[in-house]
């Protein structure tokens, strides 16, 4: 990137103007995820290959799933799956929020994916996949502490909130399949279809166990929440560890085990 060039190219502005509105609830979290996937199919050199774009496009997906949840009254206590969804999208676009402003605090677990825009291009399911290593991996625990913290509330495990937090896993599960076959190539596509159902069954089976790890983080955080030293070593070890996976996910041998 040039110096003083803008961070977002001539969507820069459609997108700062956009990430300086805070989404409040589920459907402005939609929203919000609605405009910025068009913007991002729009952003140069590599336009509807926008490795972000990739990433967000599922994102949208899901999110727009656990709308449809709230609506139809899927959940148990959905008043913490509204405040948890708000949460996790809050620090996502917080990440988006310091990369446009060349922030050096930007997540080192988002940087590796943010630094693929301009180039070179990346494979949508690794670069899909890197944003959600981001998601889950990082973000998705101190979400979940934000979330019990404001609720005045805990992360136990088996309770309705745990319970509704698995459920999750079930929209992961349905929507996987048709996600992970948008991101393929013609020759993987092949592949796919001789693998069967294996492939989806063990990428279900893989964001379960990432979702179940990132409660347990978020367990490990909530018992330091009030001891900042402790807490910030926690958000650098998971910074860290996601910041890793998400290198390997977008480097050539990440990309070819895909």
């Amino acid at each position: 990137m040039a110096c003083g060039e803008p961070v977002w190219g001539p969507v820069h502005r459609d997108i700062v103007d956009l990430l300086a509105d805070h989404p409040t609830d589920v459907p402005a979290v939609v929203d919000h995820l609605t405009k910025l996937q068009d913007m991002l199919v729009r952003l140069p050199p590599l336009l509807d290959s926008c490795p972000l774009a990739d990433f967000n496009k599922l994102y949208l997906t899901i999110t727009s799933s656990v709308l449809d949840g709230l609506y139809t009254d899927r959940f148990v206590d959905p008043v913490f799956l509204s405040r948890l969804d708000v949460e996790f999208a809050a620090r996502y676009f917080d990440a988006l929020r310091m990369w446009s402003d060349a922030s050096p605090g930007t997540p080192r677990a988002w940087t590796c994916l943010f630094e693929r825009m301009r180039g070179p291009d990346a494979r949508p399911l690794p670069s899909a996949a890197a944003g959600v290593n981001a998601h889950i991996n990082f973000d998705l625990p101190f979400a979940l502490v934000t979330t019990f913290d404001h609720l005045e509330s805990e992360p136990v495990d088996g309770s309705d909130q745990h319970r509704d937090y698995l459920e999750i896993n079930k929209i992961f599960a349905d929507k996987i399949p048709g996600l992970r076959r948008g991101y393929l190539e013609q020759w993987q596509l092949l592949i796919d279809m001789l693998n069967g159902d294996i492939d989806d069954w063990y990428q279900g089976e893989l964001i379960g166990y990432t979702r179940d790890v990132a409660w347990r983080n978020a367990q490990r955080i909530w018992r330091c929440r009030h001891d900042p030293h402790q807490h910030e070593r926690e958000r650098r070890r998971l910074d860290d560890t996601a910041a890793a996976l998400g290198r390997l996910l977008l480097s050539p041998l990440g990309a070819f085990l895909q």
